[in-house]
């Protein structure tokens, strides 16, 4: 889905609090229109200081930001009407129902009353059957779909996602990435900040990565898994071990059992065939191996613990 023009640009994006807490220092960032974009990073890195600029919620230091074109300072309301944003707490007014909320939401955005999708967009929750219940008697998972809903009443093109699976069980999780990437499909762009790194592996198409302020990685996926250095293979053996081998070319070794060796060694300074003929110039034979590939995981801790 993703094209060469841009939905969000940012550029030199920088935030201190008072008191000199510097959250946010040059960041430079691009979301391509179409696109299904990962922004990672430790607790406190930065993330929610950006995303709470991109909701104007959050005034910026320096640096400039564009949200469909428009310029935050000088087109903030255009910018607005540009993105929805679900935010990682859980906020609801408890004495409205579901429907009530999202027809006050829209009507916060200027969406007439006979172009509201507030039905439809309680139907791809699956909360048409709350829709006139009480927000405080719905369940966590279900205020959480109900923000989602929430952001998207002003049919924006770009969609924030801040944390949106956090403490939704694995059902409700799969039914909102089954909407998100339907959406996707559509065409909106997608903003997914998440501590489940899996997630991003599996749905974004570029991640960038934050630690303490600044960008430490922000590319295609697959390119950022090609950057972990550390392999990992488990080798059974056929006899006994009472001690692991030792080999310059391992980093890492583990007895698992009598005979299974786990085995960590850098991808950049030697191969599979290398570990393997290691051990057999040891005198052991090799019954059996299974190797473990690298993921999202391993990147972000080394980039992070590096950074």
């Amino acid at each position: 889905m993703s094209s060469d023009a841009t939905a969000i640009r940012i550029e030199g994006l920088g935030k201190t609090y008072d008191g000199g807490k510097r959250a946010l220092d040059g960041v430079s960032l691009e979301v391509r229109q179409g696109e299904f974009f990962g922004l990672l990073g430790p607790n406190g890195a930065g993330k929610s200081t950006l995303i709470n600029i991109l909701a104007g919620l959050v005034t910026k230091s320096e640096g400039k930001v564009e949200i469909w074109g428009f310029d935050i300072d000088e087109h903030p309301r255009n910018a607005k009407l540009s993105i929805g944003i679900v935010p990682q707490e859980i906020l609801f007014d408890p004495f409205f129902t579901p429907r009530e909320a999202l027809e006050i939401q829209a009507g916060l955005y200027g969406v007439p009353a006979a172009e509201r999708r507030s039905d439809e967009l309680l139907a791809a929750m699956r909360l048409t059957d709350k829709a006139h219940a009480y927000s405080r008697t719905l369940s966590g998972g279900m205020k959480r779909r109900l923000l989602v809903a929430k952001a998207m009443v002003h049919s924006p093109p770009i969609l924030v996602l801040d944390e949106p699976t956090a403490g939704v069980d694995i059902e409700l999780r799969q039914q909102l990435w089954e909407y998100v990437r339907e959406l996707h499909s559509q065409g909106a762009t997608v903003i997914l900040t998440t501590h489940y790194l899996e997630e991003a592996e599996e749905l974004c198409e570029r991640i960038a990565i934050i630690n303490h302020g600044k960008v430490v990685a922000n590319e295609p996926t697959k390119q950022l898994l090609a950057r972990a250095q550390e392999k990992n293979v488990v080798v059974t053996v056929d006899r006994d071990l009472a001690a692991v081998p030792e080999n310059i070319c391992f980093d890492k070794v583990v007895l698992q059992g009598e005979r299974s060796l786990a085995i960590t060694y850098r991808k950049d300074k030697v191969n599979a065939g290398e570990v393997l003929a290691a051990l057999q110039a040891d005198g052991l034979g090799i019954v059996d191996v299974v190797t473990k590939e690298p993921d999202l995981e391993d990147v972000f801790l080394s980039l992070v613990r590096s950074a």
